[in-house]
Formats: C-alpha cells, sequence, structure tokens
C-alpha cells in the first residue's frame, strides 16, 4: 500500500540567505532516511518560504518489507567434535545470536544464522527519519530558545506530519504532530487545517502563502521584468539576490519606486550597491547600461494603498544614498594621487611594508610588464601608483566592495586618461573564477603586476599556502596571472617577470636562490586543474611540463598542439618510441652529441631515419619558431615509420663503441625534434 507523505515544520522567520540550502538539504536528508529504511516512493520535493520548511513524498510505501539477516559463524569443523558435540566456538556463537546452537543453521561449510526480521509501519519509522534529517541540516550556529533544551535555526512554532489523511504522531524538536499550519502572518494568521498531503500547496496558497520556493521566485522574476519593461528599463537580478528575497517573502508583491535624479551623478556602483546589499532591491538600467532613478521593491503583503508601501521604501533608501552623495563629493574636493600620504601609514603586511610601498613596486613592475606586452609603460607606472589611492577615500571606507570602481571615477575626475583610470579597477580583475580580465593593456599590465608582487613577497617571507588555508588568496592570484596571459594572448617571460619582481623587495625577503623558481612552479601548478577542467589529460600537461616553457601562453598553446597529436593514429607508436629512446639516453651514463657522422650510418634502417630527420628538421624548425605547434607535430607524426624500422632492424647497443655513439647521437637528435614542442614520451 502506498500513501502520500507530508512534514511540515513552523517557525520564526528562517535566515533568508540560506533559506533554499536549508530545504534542499533537508529534502536530501529525508530521502537517505527512507533509501536505509527501504521505503520506495515515486517522488519527492521541498518546499520553504520564510516561516516553513516542508518536504511532500509521493506514494510512500506505508510498510517497510520484511527482510532477513543473515550471521556467519565458525566452520563446521571447528565448531563440532568427532563426536558431534558443540565446540566453545559454536556455543559463543549461538550466544551472540541469542540462540540454541540447535537453532543454527549447519547445512553449510561454516554454521550460519538467518534473522527474519518484520518490517515495520513507516508511521513508525517516519519521525525518526525527519529528526535526523533536520539534524544533520548546515547550520552553523544552532540557537535555544525559553527553558527548553531543543536547538535549531530558529525557534520551532508548528509541525505537520501527515501519511495520507492521517497523523503521523511523533515529536519534534518540542512541537508535536498535528494537521494545523499557519497562513501568512498579516492575511491570514489563522491556523490552516491540511487535509492531505497533496492538497498542501493549494491550502496554502489560499492562505496567501506560496510554499514553493521555485514557484515563488518564478513569480518574483517575470513580475520584476514586467515592472522593468514598463519603466523602459532593464532589471538587475543576481541569482543570489532573486534567493534571497525569495526568501523573505511569502506572498510576492513588486512595486515600483524612485529617487532624486540628483542622485545620478554618484557612481552608478555606489548606488546599485547600497540598493542591493542593504535593502534588497532590483535596481534599473536604461538600454545604454545607465543606472535609472527607479527600483523595484518585493513586499510581503498585498496593501490596499501600495503608495504607503512605495513611499516608506523610498524614505528608507534617501539616507542611505545621501551618505553615497556625501562621500563621493568629498573625495574628489583632493586628487586621487595625494591619498598616496594615507597609505604611506597603512600596513600592506607588518614584513613586507605600508600599501604605498606597494603601489610603488606595483608602478615599476607595470612599467616592465607593458614594455613586454605591447603596451604604455609610462601610463601603465602612474596607474601602478595611483592603484590603491582609493582605498583611502571615504567612498570606499563605506563601500569596501568599491575598491577600484571608485578609483576609476576619481582618476577621471582628475583628468587621468581613459586607461589609467581604467586599469585601477581592473587591477583586480579576475575577481573570481570566469569573471571578466582587463579590457586594456595598461590594466593588464597592473593586474599582473599587482598580483605577482603579492606572490613574490608572501613566498617571500614564507608564509605559503597549505591545505584548504590561503590567507592572502595565492591560488587565486596565480590563476589570474594565467588567466590574463592565455586569454587574451599576452606574451610574458614569467620567469624574468618574477625575477624583476623579486629584485624589487630588496632585502625585505629572504632572496634565496630558488625564491623565483618556487613562485614559477607554484603559477605553472595551477595550470594543472585548469586543464583537468577542460578534459585533457594530466599526462599532456606533464609533457609540456617537462620542456618547462617560460610564458603561459607559450606553455597553452604546446598543451593544445600535444592534445590534438595524441588524436592522431600515430601518436601511440611515437610516444613510445620516445619512452624508448628516453630510456636508452639516460642510460648513456654520459652526454650524448647530436652530430650525426653520415660515414657511420652502415644499416639501411638508420639511413632512413637519418634522413628522415633532416628533412623534418627543415620543415619543422620555422613552424616550432612561429609556435604552430600541431602542425610541427603532424609534420613529425611522419617518421613513425622509419622510427618503427630503425628499432626492428637496428642494434642501437652495438659492439661498435663508434657505431653506437653514433647511433644514440641519431635518438638524441630524434628526440631534440619532440623537445622542441613537449617531452611526448610521458603520453605513453
Amino acid at each position: 500500500m502506498q500513501q502520500d507523505f507530508l512534514v511540515e515544520l513552523g517557525t520564526e522567520e528562517l535566515p533568508p540567505k540560506s533559506l533554499k540550502r536549508l530545504a534542499e538539504a533537508f529534502l536530501s536528508g529525508v530521502e537517505k532516511g527512507l533509501q536505509d529504511a527501504g521505503l520506495g516512493y515515486s517522488a519527492a520535493r521541498y518546499y520553504a518560504a520564510p516561516r516553513r520548511l516542508a518536504i511532500l513524498v509521493d506514494a510512500l510505501e506505508t510498510q517497510q518489507p520484511d527482510r532477513n539477516n543473515q550471521m556467519d559463524g565458525p566452520p563446521l569443523q571447528a565448531a563440532f567434535d568427532a563426536e558431534g558435540k558443540p565446540t566453545k566456538a559454536a556455543e559463543g556463537f549461538a550466544r551472540k545470536c541469542g540462540v540454541a546452537v540447535s537453532d543454527l543453521d549447519s547445512s553449510g561449510p561454516k554454521l550460519r544464522y538467518v534473522q527474519s526480521i518484520p518490517g515495520q509501519a513507516a508511521a513508525q519509522l517516519l519521525p525518526g527519519i525527519v529528526d535526523s534529517a533536520l539534524a544533520a541540516l548546515p547550520i552553523p550556529k544552532r540557537m535555544r530558545w525559553g527553558a527548553r533544551k531543543t536547538e535549531f535555526v530558529r525557534p520551532t512554532q508548528w509541525l505537520v506530519m501527515l501519511q495520507g489523511d492521517s497523523i503521523v504522531p511523533g515529536e519534534i524538536l518540542s512541537q508535536t504532530a498535528d494537521r494545523s499550519s499557519r497562513g501568512h502572518r498579516f492575511h491570514h494568521p489563522d491556523q490552516v487545517r491540511i487535509s492531505t498531503p497533496a492538497s498542501y500547496v493549494e491550502q496554502m496558497r489560499d492562505a496567501h502563502v506560496i510554499a514553493d520556493f521555485a514557484e515563488r521566485r518564478e513569480m518574483i522574476r517575470a513580475r520584476v521584468n514586467e515592472l522593468a519593461a514598463a519603466e523602459q528599463g532593464t532589471a538587475i537580478m543576481p541569482d543570489d539576490l532573486l534567493d534571497e528575497v525569495t526568501a523573505l517573502v511569502e506572498w510576492p508583491v513588486p512595486l515600483v519606486c524612485s529617487f532624486e535624479e540628483r542622485f545620478l551623478d554618484v557612481p552608478q556602483e555606489a548606488l546599485i550597491s547600497t540598493m542591493q546589499d542593504n535593502q534588497k532591491y532590483f535596481c534599473l538600467l536604461d538600454n545604454a547600461g545607465k543606472l535609472l532613478p527607479r527600483f523595484i521593491t518585493v513586499a510581503n503583503i498585498e496593501s490596499k494603498d501600495p503608495a504607503q508601501i512605495i513611499s516608506g521604501n523610498e524614505k528608507v533608501v534617501r539616507p542611505r544614498l545621501t551618505d553615497a552623495e556625501f562621500f563621493f563629493r568629498q573625495d574628489k574636493k583632493n586628487p586621487l594621487a595625494e591619498r598616496n600620504t594615507q597609505l604611506a601609514n597603512v600596513v600592506f603586511q607588518a614584513q613586507l611594508g605600508s600599501v604605498f610601498d606597494k603601489a610603488q613596486r606595483v608602478s615599476a613592475l607595470a612599467e616592465y610588464i607593458a614594455a613586454q606586452i605591447g603596451g604604455d609603460a609610462g601610463r601603465a607606472g602612474r596607474a601602478g601608483l595611483l592603484s590603491k589611492c582609493d582605498l583611502a577615500t571615504e567612498m570606499v571606507g563605506e563601500f569596501p566592495e568599491l575598491q577600484g570602481i571608485a578609483g576609476y571615477y576619481y582618476a577621471l575626475h582628475d583628468g587621468e586618461p581613459e586607461d589609467v583610470a581604467l586599469a585601477l579597477n581592473e587591477q583586480y580583475m579576475p575577481r573570481g573564477a570566469g569573471a571578466e580580465l582587463p579590457t586594456t593593456l595598461t590594466g593588464a599590465a597592473v593586474a599582473l603586476a599587482d598580483k605577482l608582487d603579492t606572490l613574490v613577497g608572501i613566498f617571500g617571507i614564507g608564509m605559503l599556502p597549505t591545505g584548504s588555508k590561503d590567507p592572502y588568496a595565492l591560488r587565486r592570484a596565480a590563476l589570474g596571472v594565467l588567466r590574463i596571459l592565455i586569454e587574451k594572448r599576452l606574451e610574458l617571460d614569467l620567469i624574468a617577470t618574477i625575477t624583476v619582481a623579486v629584485e624589487q623587495y630588496a632585502s625585505q625577503i629572504k632572496t634565496t636562490p630558488d625564491l623565483g623558481a618556487q613562485v614559477q612552479e607554484f603559477v605553472f601548478d595551477r595550470l594543472r586543474a585548469r586543464y583537468e577542467d577542460e578534459g585533457i589529460d594530466v599526462a599532456v600537461y606533464q609533457s609540456v611540463r617537462a620542456v618547462a616553457p617560460a610564458s603561459p601562453l607559450d606553455f597553452d598553446q604546446r598543451v593544445q598542439a600535444v592534445q590534438h597529436f595524441r588524436r592522431l593514429p600515430e601518436a601511440e607508436a611515437l610516444a613510445a618510441a620516445n619512452k624508448r629512446v628516453s630510456n636508452l639516453l639516460s642510460k648513456a651514463g654520459t652526454e650524448v652529441s647530436t652530430d650525426i657522422n653520415q660515414t657511420l650510418l652502415t644499416e639501411p634502417a638508420e639511413q632512413t631515419l637519418a634522413k628522415a630527420i633532416v628533412e623534418a628538421e627543415e620543415r619543422v624548425a620555422p613552424l616550432a619558431t612561429e609556435r604552430r605547434y600541431s602542425d610541427a607535430l603532424e609534420r613529425l607524426a611522419s617518421l613513425r615509420g622509419p622510427v618503427d624500422g630503425f628499432f626492428e632492424q637496428v642494434l642501437v647497443n652495438a659492439d661498435d663503441e663508434q657505431l653506437k655513439a653514433n647511433r644514440y647521437a641519431l635518438l638524441a637528435k630524434l628526440r631534440g625534434l619532440f623537445l622542441g614542442v613537449a617531452d611526448i614520451s610521458l603520453l605513453s
């Protein structure tokens, strides 16, 4: 027999930022409990609103199936003596099973006890399953209420547990199971008597509660977009904000509000930040991406006089916008560059000096990098010098998330070139995985300089990231360096650049001979995970790492070429041949010359290989110089036949030392051709 099952836990308002996660975890816990208990069902889903977490299970089996528990004991020869009497081993096994020896099964090679366990009714198991699921919710800090010792994320108010049309008896988190839920706090404060699990959603809707989180979210999204279009705008709806607003209301009613146009003189990022983060409003942009003096709030009540709600929200937001306006005006009274005097007294890191010291290092390093990547060294240096100035402004003090963005506006106000101003924001790019990259070479130079300076400095004082601890976000910095260089196709010798960064610190860090190599290795190590995410085998990465390219862009071009090479029919045989060559050369004992004596090529197969190598070298060298690595490897793939013939017909370790040395030289020449791209022996 099957019946639907509903559990709803009523609480005080749950944390909006974690409501969805709590509901998903609750569903996962209940499903796990049902599966562990052997209770079958057709489907399960969660419902979540500010004051409730609920799970609805369709067609849940009402009875746990009977099951057998089998226990094996000692072998028969150890269980009975020569006269067939039970030994201590048999008696001990019987006691363990709680039966007499005569009740044990002795038909097999071992004593066995099979216990038949009758299934329990689902109603007996469900309270424990629900309780365990709630206890396992990801709640960082639980709270108590009243005189009880019960702990949960918020005080509980009611509990509904229904199987079919019957109440499932039980007590969970100090609440006794019933069928009485609660409607909307204002529209329907009375109890709602749930008839059956299947009627739950509609009965709650009648009580002004949209219990389905996904439905409520879609209602908000659709209505906000509709209102935005009516205002000739587009709503900014980040997923996190939409989820949070959805978790704040049971009966969503989006309303359009406005603010004074004079506030639009303030950087729109500041206005958007305060309206989104502090007030949970949806801001509106026009077709050009400029902020409109409108925003949308989502009320939790269907008011008879919505103008009162609109007016209230406008009054609440006005002081926030006024503060932003004041900070912006105050900051513009002093040139951005003057802020460096304040930063000279702000510590970047105790051993690495002040924030102004860092800005000076970033400036010098950005100049060097800009010259290498084709940018304007002077502008990159200027941007580096201004890069941290906005940290001393009132605006960033109030809105820390605007660091860089505020600098951009103040730099433009001071008459700095556009790319210099942009670089003040672009220095922090990419701000996360897959995030936007700098659009200007000046911004790229400053972003690279800032990240490399931090990497070298923190490594130089020995504060390397360990395990999950990375307080200076060095892994993110290294990934940012790689993404900028590879995705923007910028050529930069990373080894030389790190050396310049190390020299700038002088005596502030321990400039050990291997510091630069340590930082370089850390940066290139980040590529491994990047390529794994792209579905590129680790052997491909290792084959390129073995030849140690200094440029991340060059590294990536080689990896892509080797990945392409692996798909060729000749790849596997050539990789195996290269591995054989590598093993032979490593056992030579001395450095092997690549000078081939043509007169010592006595075997037809080695003559054929030598000729093929010369021809390949002539064709491949210019391709490698132009970094057409895929083309180079495709040309080298034609060596498979001569290589196979050589190993089949020629004895490399000949008795004649001159012949042997010459054949080693031939193989070294062959291996050198492939090492011009990667060590493909590692693919085998």
